[in-house]
């Protein structure tokens, strides 16, 4: 069964980092598992993640164990996001005491978070990696938006985000990761601009570009490949 599909579109004035809750502040730092970080997608905000959060919270994860962090979607990946998210990193990893943390990306998130992954130094501190529905070669599309933002342009085949991911090992260090994609996403243009070498590529059917985000399958898929 798959749920009903989630929002593309919520009011850009929410799409600002979100920070960490009073409780997971509180926590002391014995999380039983590795952090998860949910990163949402383009004119999009945390509350995007309620139904996977929820199926992860059902898997035994608790608030202190999962973590969504928001930005401003209209900026660059390489100048100003990834950088933003690493800081974001090194806070889950004070507040959790854990070493590294698992990444679940949606769309124009899987970009902000794979530069810092290979050009960051994520390498280091991310465990799993996983984008649903990500640009990770550019869309056509981004076109329609590019004029006017910096990360639609990010998303356009042949950018220079593009031609820095793209360069040598699209999936570097021991960093696990997996993809999904969908034969029926209308914003990811060709399709198989998700797949990465070296990464698990699973088809998800066909799914709309934001159904990726509420689908049953595609979140046991997730959960089991973050819990393995």
């Amino acid at each position: 069964m798959r749920r009903s599909s989630v929002p593309l579109t919520i009011a850009a004035a929410a799409a600002l980092l979100t920070p960490l809750t009073a409780a997971q502040a509180d926590e002391a730092p014995t999380a039983a598992r590795t952090p998860v970080i949910f990163v949402h997608g383009y004119n999009a905000d945390p509350g995007v993640w309620g139904s996977l959060r929820d199926d992860f919270k059902a898997s035994g994860y608790t608030d202190a164990e999962l973590f969504s962090w928001g930005y401003d979607t209209s900026q660059s990946v390489n100048e100003v996001l990834s950088g933003r998210f690493a800081a974001y990193v090194e806070e889950v990893r004070a507040r959790s005491g854990a070493a590294e943390v698992d990444i679940v990306a949606h769309s124009f998130g899987s970009l902000v978070t794979r530069w810092y992954v290979k050009h960051g130094g994520g390498t280091a501190t991310v465990a799993h990696w996983a984008s649903l529905a990500g640009p990770n070669h550019g869309t056509s599309t981004a076109w329609a938006c590019a004029a006017w933002s910096q990360a639609c342009r990010d998303m356009t085949p042949g950018s220079y985000v593009q031609d820095g991911l793209a360069e040598g090992d699209e999936t570097p260090g021991d960093v696990a990761y997996a993809t999904w994609w969908s034969n029926c996403d209308e914003v990811i243009n060709p399709d198989d601009s998700v797949l990465l070498d070296g990464a698990t590529n699973n088809g998800a059917g066909c799914l709309k570009h934001n159904d990726l985000l509420g689908d049953d399958g595609v979140s046991q898929e997730v959960r089991d490949f973050v819990g393995g």
